[in-house]
């Protein structure tokens, strides 16, 4: 093995597959923009991720080998950076490398002038010449010829590019709206029909999602067919819903044998993913399963609902009470070894009934994808149960027990490797899923396992010293200012768990943290919020985030937050100030609602109005649960045995004895009291 490099004391699994590259690797940090600037040398800034399989195979390629490893070290400062730990770097590069190619992914490579500013970059090169694609060694070299003989060039090049990042981002509104907004005249259900018909113009009405291939989730776009079904009877919006779910709980996307969501589809039929797991998918699919289920107590949705829940908590599970961040694609250095199966394998496993399982799980000799079988489901157990003539509480069985062997089997293969590192804001969309599940899908198991999770949220990422939120935690040690994202995730999975907890305490935090989020993130027109805080200074623009892309928009998520705690705390100056921030995108929203999705589900919130629901009396915050597994999205929810005058809602509301008074309001106005559990619901669900 190779000496070691800079980054060997690094806690990142990714930073640390590279430490012992003969690549003379440094961490981002002064350490290596002085050297830079001392050594007059360009920078490569080199940034993946652990579950990257580009990012591997760039690696065996061209870090491992000598011959390049020697010509960058001679040319180049070269810094490696897990996008992870620093998404705000992530984002700051990707948007360079989409302002020069209009292009994006990882591995990442970027070139920098020694005083950090970008140039030039590209995504994976190969080590060699390919389909007139230049080779990584063939670039570098040119690279270093031109900063040696082109750098005034260079120079002003890297000037413009870092100049026009900056001004993009202070465009991305292009006034500031009037703060004094009503909402019922500016946001109507009109609008959020546009909306729909612009989702349904890119949705794939055989093979369900969106667009073609490569397929993500895009779980935002379901969960507003969802919304939209239920609040304007649309049956082509849950048809759309529905179908896309269906098609990803069947394909190779989702791990048949042991649950969990792959990050991507590489095909139009679900069959094929990048293998890597991740902990934010798995939260956000999560979440519209549990939204869908509500809809329509689909069995289905239940039993992969539980499947991934069993995933996350046995394989991704950290004893102090994290979730890890992902599991990689690859293992022995091939991409997807640890998922697939050979007919062999698969019917030495199930023996004599392999026959039968294949037919559910889409097994042959050939394979469905290079040569090898990925387990689908390409029909319903349902309609398998039938052509075996087993009635379907025996298939259940008969397929669970199936499902068991073969992940008991597939235990003994060598695992991919696990990016064992915490996310905040990861952990906090996790613990939204479990919130929402619990309650949607009955299981008070996940409410508990919620609770520990933000228990371990609310001490690990907080620095003892200083009091300053963080941003990642591994091996005890917690890292990196916190981002908005982490923040604004945890606020909305404060609200989450508070709902059917009924804690106080966890709506005094959001508060808490919310208010730190104002002051140190807002923006200069005091209006959207900065992904970076303020002390944060070694970024060269601090983005403000307004686009879904994997994960929720931070910025969309601040404005939920500020709507849905506007009304729990009584707070107007944060109801407007979502309605500024939502009217700052208005026309974006209605034209790409794919890229705007929570955004949209905001506008479609707003549009119909906010259910706000107070119980109070003994026992109200179980029942306040038993109302909650009704599919009611657009709410605010308090319960309490006794009532408190700190919060609006329960403003001169007082518990009656040894009954439980049940109210619907809007506004704060309410109607008079209804004392039946039963008939509340019902007034609810009809008013809808």
């Amino acid at each position: 093995m190779a000496d070691s490099n800079k980054l060997i004391n690094e806690t990142s699994p990714y930073l640390l597959q590279h430490a012992h590259n003969p690549v003379d690797w440094y961490p981002w940090g002064e350490d290596a923009l002085q050297r830079a600037i001392r050594e007059d040398k360009p920078i490569l800034v080199s940034i993946g991720y652990a579950a990257c399989h580009w990012c591997h195979v760039m690696e065996r390629e061209s870090f491992e080998d000598a011959a390049t490893a020697q010509i960058m070290n001679a040319h180049f400062v070269c810094i490696k950076i897990d996008r992870e730990e620093r998404p705000d770097l992530d984002h700051f590069f990707m948007d360079a490398l989409q302002a020069i190619s209009g292009q994006g992914g990882w591995p990442l490579n970027m070139f920098l002038t020694s005083d950090a500013r970008p140039f030039y970059g590209g995504t994976y090169f190969p080590p060699i010449r390919l389909h007139n694609r230049i080779s990584w060694k063939e670039l570098l070299l040119q690279i270093h010829q031109a900063y040696q003989e082109r750098r005034t060039e260079i120079l002003e090049q890297a000037a413009n590019l870092v100049r026009y990042l900056g001004d993009a981002n202070q465009k991305l509104t292009v006034s500031i709206p009037n703060m004094g907004l009503n909402p019922e005249d500016r946001w109507t259900p009109e609008q959020a029909g546009k909306v729909f018909q612009q989702i349904m113009q890119s949705a794939d009405t055989l093979e369900g999602g969106f667009g073609q291939a490569p397929k993500f989730p895009q779980t935002y776009s379901i969960q507003y067919l969802l919304r939209y079904h239920l609040y304007h009877g649309e049956s082509t919006a849950l048809d759309q819903a529905l179908l896309s779910l269906r098609k990803m709980m069947r394909g190779g996307i989702y791990d048949q044998a042991g649950g969990g969501f792959c990050r991507y589809s590489t095909d139009n039929e679900w069959l094929a993913p990048h293998f890597e797991k991740m902990t934010y998918d798995n939260a956000l699919i999560l979440q519209v399963m549990a939204e869908a289920y509500q809809m329509t107590s689909d069995s289905e949705l239940n039993r992969v609902a539980e499947q991934t829940v069993e995933f996350m908590v046995r394989e991704m599970k950290s004893a102090e009470g994290g979730f890890y961040a992902a599991l990689d694609a690859d293992s022995e250095g091939v991409e997807g070894k640890f998922y697939t199966w050979t007919e062999d394998e698969f019917n030495t496993v199930l023996g004599a009934d392999a026959n039968r399982f294949a037919s559910l799980f889409d097994i042959s000799s050939t394979g469905n994808w290079e040569k090898v079988n990925i387990l689908r489901m390409k029909r319903s157990l349902e309609d398998w149960a039938k052509e075996h003539g087993i009635e379907m509480g025996e298939a259940i069985a008969q397929s669970t027990a199936a499902r068991t062997k073969l992940l008991k089997a597939r235990e003994t293969r060598v695992r991919p490797g696990t990016d064992d590192k915490i996310i905040l804001g990861w952990n906090a969309l996790f613990n939204q899923a479990l919130s929402k599940g619990a309650i949607a899908f009955g299981q008070p198991v996940w409410l508990e396992l919620a609770s520990e999770n933000m228990d371990f949220m609310l001490t690990r990422f907080v620095d003892p010293h200083t009091g300053a939120w963080l941003h990642t935690h591994k091996n005890g040690i917690s890292r990196y200012p916190a981002f908005l994202d982490d923040l604004a995730y945890l606020v909305q999975a404060l609200v989450y768990l508070y709902e059917p907890t009924g804690k106080l305490s966890l709506l005094q935090k959001a508060k808490e943290i919310m208010e730190h989020v104002l002051t140190d993130f807002t923006d200069e027109a005091g209006l959207f919020f900065y992904y970076t805080p303020a002390s944060h200074a070694d970024v060269p623009v601090r983005k403000k985030e307004i686009y879904d892309g994997a994960t929720p928009s931070s910025n969309a998520v601040m404005a939920w937050n500020l709507y849905r705690l506007g009304i729990l705390l009584g707070k107007n100056d944060w109801k407007q100030r979502a309605f500024a921030m939502l009217e700052g995108l208005h026309e974006n929203v209605l034209r790409y609602p794919t890229s705007f999705g929570i955004w949209a589900n905001l506008l479609l919130e707003i549009s119909r109005g906010t259910e706000e629901i107070l119980v109070l009396g003994e026992g109200a915050v179980e029942a306040l649960q038993q109302i909650l597994r009704h599919p009611i999205p657009n709410h605010v929810a308090m319960a309490s045995e006794k009532s408190s005058e700190g919060y609006p809602l329960m403003q001169g509301r007082q518990p009656l004895q040894g009954s439980l008074l049940f109210y619907a309001c809007r506004n704060y106005s309410c109607g008079m009291p209804e004392r039946d559990l039963g008939l509340f619901v019902n007034a609810i669900l009809t008013k809808r």
